[in-house]
C-alpha cells in the first residue's frame, strides 16, 4: 500500500467519520445565539440572587436582626396596671386587683409524655380544664409546639387553695406569676358609664402592634373611649438564651408604669341612687328597659347616666364566668347597648318647649294667644266634607295659651302653631326642622363616650325619596308634638333641655371633669326661652299640670312630660325632662337637669314622674340643701 502523508488518517478519525456518517451527524459552528441565551440566563440568575440578598440584608435586615435578637434575648412582658378611675368626689369606681395567675410553660409541658399526662391530670383536677381546652389554648397562641412557644394562661385569678396546690405540686410546667385584673367595686350601677375590659382580639392587635395576646383593652364606655390613656406602659424581664433556648443569663429589666388616672364628672352616690330608683321603678311596672340621665345645666357635665337592662362589668374578666358572659353577649335585651347615647326614640311632648321657643321667635303668635281644644282638631276634607281628618288631643283642654299648653301638654295648641289652624299660619316643616337643628337635634352632641347616634329629622324631600308619598299637613302636625318620624337620642333631648334651663347655652355633654365645651350659644333667644321656662314651671305648679306632684318637692323645679307612640300605637314610651332649682328670671340657678325614660310604659308619662320626683328629692337633700 502506497503511503501519502497528506492522505493518512488516524484510526480514530476514520472510525469517527464512519460512525458520524452512519448516524447522520455533522459538525457545524455553534454561532452567537446560544451564547447570548446562556448569558441572559446567567444575568437573570445573578440579578435574582443580588435582589434576594439586597431584600434580606437591607430591606428586611432590621426585622431579621430583631428576630435573631429575640431568639437570643427572651423578653417576658410585665403587664402594666390600668389607670384608676374616680368619680367627681375622688371615690374609686375602677381600680386593679393584684392576683396570682397560673401559666403553662409549653416547652416543659412538651418535654416528655409522662410529664404531659401528669400535668394535664393536675390541671383538670385543680382548674376544671380538660385536655381539649388546654390544647385549644396552646393553638390560640399561634405556637408550633416548639421550645420558643409562649406560656399559656391557665387561670388569671387563683384562689388561695389553688395557689397552695400549685406551689406544693412544684411542677416545672406550671408557672405562678403576679398579675393585675380590673376591678369595679360597685359593679352594675356604673357599668354603662365605665364599660368593661376584655382580652385583645386580632383586630385590636392589627390596629396597635404594641399589644400582646395577653393584654386587656377597653371594650365599651370610658374604658374604650380613654383606653390609650388607661393602658399604661408595660415592663419587661429579659433572659439571655443559647441556641437551644436555654436561659444562660438575666438581662436588663424595666418596670411597668400604671396608666393615667381619670376623674369622671359623675357623682358616684347620685349615680348609685339613680340606678337603684330606676331599677325599682322598672320592676314595679314589670318593665326592664329605660334610661336615666342627669347633667349640670351650668357646664354640661354628666352627673349620672344609667341604661337598662344593665350588667355586671366584673363578669368580663373574672375566671369561671364564661356562661354569664355568653348570656350577656347573646341576650336579646342587649344589656351592653347604651340607650342613653346610642338609642334613638320619638320624643313625644318633650319636644314642645323647643317648638314653643320657635313659635315666639318666629312671631307665629304671642304667649297670651289662646286656642280652644275640645280634645281634637278637625281638618276639612275637600273630597268628603262630612268626614274631616281628625287629630286628637290626649284630653279636652279648653282654652290654652303658650303657658298652659306646655303645662297641660295640649296637642291642639301645638298642631296650630306647628302646622297652622284657626287662621294661624304655623311654622311649617321647613322652619321646624331648622329649629330642631339649632337646638342640636339630628347631629352628634360630641359627648365623650363611644358610639353616639345622631337621630333623624324628617322632611318632605326625604319622604318623597323614600317612596312614602308627598309630605302632608298631618305629617307636620305629628312632628309638632314629637310623634311621627322624628327621632332623637336621650343625650340630645336632655342637652336641649339644659339649653332651656340655663337661658340658651348648649354644652357638649362631658363625662370627665374640667372638660366642658360650648356647642352653641343661643342666648340671643333668651326672651323667648324665658317664657318657655315659665310654661315648664307651670307643668309643676298648675292643678292641671302633667307633673303637678313635683310641686310637693322641697325646692322649685320645672319640667315637661311626654308619651311617644310606638309599634303602630300599640305601646308608648314615657318621658320626663326637668330641672331645678327654678328661679324666675335667673338662669344661673338650676344645678341639675334630669331625664327619665321608661320603655313600653303602661300609663305613659305617669310612669316616669314618680321616679323623677324621688331622684330630684335625693339630689336636693344630699347636694343642694344647706
Amino acid at each position: 500500500m502506497k503511503k501519502n502523508k497528506h492522505t493518512e488518517l488516524a484510526f480514530e478519525e476514520s472510525l469517527s467519520d464512519e460512525w458520524a456518517g452512519d448516524l447522520g451527524f455533522a459538525e457545524v459552528p455553534l454561532g452567537d445565539k446560544p451564547i447570548f441565551i446562556f448569558g441572559v440566563i446567567v444575568a437573570i440568575l445573578g440579578i435574582s440572587m443580588f435582589s434576594r440578598v439586597f431584600y434580606l440584608g437591607i430591606v428586611k435586615g432590621e426585622a431579621y436582626e430583631r428576630r435573631a435578637e429575640s431568639n437570643l434575648n427572651k423578653t417576658d412582658r410585665i403587664l402594666a396596671p390600668r389607670g384608676i378611675i374616680v368619680d367627681r368626689n375622688g371615690k374609686v369606681i375602677a381600680d386593679n386587683k393584684a392576683v396570682f395567675s397560673a401559666k403553662l410553660n409549653v416547652k416543659e409541658f412538651l418535654k416528655d409524655e409522662a410529664n404531659r399526662q401528669s400535668t394535664l391530670k393536675f390541671i383538670s383536677e385543680t382548674f376544671s380544664l380538660d385536655e381539649e381546652e388546654i390544647y385549644s389554648r396552646i393553638k390560640d397562641k399561634n405556637v408550633n409546639f416548639d421550645m420558643y412557644a409562649e406560656p399559656v394562661t391557665i387561670s388569671e385569678d387563683l384562689t388561695n387553695e389553688q395557689y397552695i396546690e400549685v406551689k406544693n405540686q412544684n411542677n416545672p410546667s406550671i408557672v405562678l406569676e403576679e398579675n393585675y385584673i380590673r376591678n369595679y367595686p360597685e359593679g352594675s350601677p356604673f357599668s354603662t358609664v365605665l364599660g368593661y375590659v376584655g382580652l385583645v382580639t386580632g383586630k385590636d392587635i392589627a390596629n396597635d402592634s404594641s399589644l400582646s395576646g395577653e393584654d386587656y383593652v377597653g371594650k365599651a364606655g370610658v374604658e374604650l373611649q380613654y383606653n390609650n390613656d388607661l393602658v399604661g406602659t408595660p415592663g419587661g424581664k429579659v433572659s439571655v438564651r443559647n441556641a437551644r433556648g436555654e436561659v444562660i443569663a438575666q438581662g436588663e429589666s424595666t418596670e411597668p408604669k400604671i396608666g393615667k388616672k381619670l376623674e369622671l364628672a359623675v357623682d358616684g352616690d347620685f349615680q348609685k341612687y339613680f340606678y337603684t330608683r330606676m331599677l325599682s321603678g322598672l320592676k314595679s311596672l314589670d318593665r326592664d328597659s329605660g334610661v336615666g340621665l342627669a347633667m349640670n345645666p351650668q357646664n354640661g357635665e354628666i352627673l349620672a347616666l344609667v341604661s337598662f337592662p344593665s350588667f355586671d362589668n366584673n363578669i368580663f374578666h373574672l375566671p369561671g364566668k364564661t356562661k354569664e358572659r355568653n348570656e350577656i353577649l347573646n341576650s336579646p335585651k342587649k344589656p351592653l347597648f347604651n340607650r342613653a347615647i346610642s338609642g334613638t326614640y320619638t320624643p313625644g311632648s318633650t319636644i314642645k318647649p323647643l317648638v314653643a321657643v320657635a313659635t315666639l321667635v318666629e312671631k307665629i303668635v304671642s304667649p297670651e294667644f289662646s286656642v280652644y281644644s275640645p280634645g281634637y282638631l278637625d281638618v276639612p276634607n275637600p273630597y268628603n266634607p262630612d268626614k274631616p281628618s281628625r287629630f286628637l288631643d290626649w284630653r279636652p283642654q279648653g282654652y290654652v295659651n303658650l303657658y298652659s299648653a306646655i303645662a297641660q301638654s295640649s296637642n291642639v295648641y301645638f298642631y296650630t302653631v306647628g302646622g297652622g289652624a284657626f287662621g294661624v299660619n304655623g311654622l311649617g316643616i321647613t322652619r321646624l326642622k331648622s329649629w330642631w337643628d339649632k337646638f342640636g337635634l339630628g347631629s352628634a352632641t360630641g359627648v365623650n363616650l363611644p358610639n353616639e347616634a345622631v337621630g333623624f329629622l324628617p322632611d318632605p324631600e326625604w319622604k318623597e325619596k323614600s317612596n312614602r308619598g308627598a309630605w302632608l299637613l298631618g305629617d307636620t302636625y305629628n312632628v309638632s308634638i314629637g310623634q311621627g318620624d322624628l327621632m332623637v337620642t336621650p343625650i340630645q333631648l336632655l342637652s336641649y333641655i339644659v339649653g332651656i334651663a340655663n337661658g340658651g347655652t348648649l354644652y357638649k355633654p362631658a363625662i370627665l371633669t374640667n372638660s366642658s365645651e360650648i356647642n352653641k350659644d343661643l342666648s340671643v333667644y333668651y326672651p323667648a326661652i324665658k317664657e318657655v321656662q315659665a310654661g315648664m314651671r307651670r307643668t309643676v305648679t298648675a292643678d292641671l299640670g302633667t307633673a303637678h306632684t313635683l310641686n310637693e318637692l322641697p325646692f322649685k323645679v320645672a319640667g315637661k312630660t311626654g308619651s311617644a307612640q310606638i309599634q303602630n300605637n300599640q305601646a308608648e314610651n314615657a318621658f320626663f325632662v326637668g330641672y331645678g332649682p327654678y328661679e324666675e328670671g335667673n338662669s344661673s340657678a338650676p344645678q341639675v337637669a334630669i331625664l327619665i325614660l321608661v320603655e313600653h310604659a303602661k300609663a305613659g308619662s305617669l310612669n316616669a314622674v314618680p321616679i323623677a320626683k324621688d331622684v330630684l328629692n335625693w339630689y336636693y337633700e344630699n347636694r343642694l340643701k344647706n
